[in-house]
């Protein structure tokens, strides 16, 4: 049986929590921070875990990650 591969966008991007979660980046924070609220800078600071429809998404890219 040969290996299953990751995919590479996924293993740049993503990190799987203890509980199997995916965490991710916060989106809209790479440009155009001038116009965007001192709030929604505040609160996209750090990290995000992602939905489940995203994460039923992304598991099967990430075959080793469980």
């Amino acid at each position: 049986m040969p290996k299953m591969k990751t995919k590479s966008s996924c293993k740049k991007r993503f990190k799987v929590t203890a509980t199997g979660r995916i965490k991710a980046a916060q989106a809209g924070k790479r440009h155009g921070m001038i116009k965007r609220t001192t709030k929604f800078i505040r609160d996209a600071r750090g990290t995000t875990v992602l939905c489940a429809a995203d994460e039923k998404i992304l598991k099967p890219m990430m075959p080793y990650a469980r």
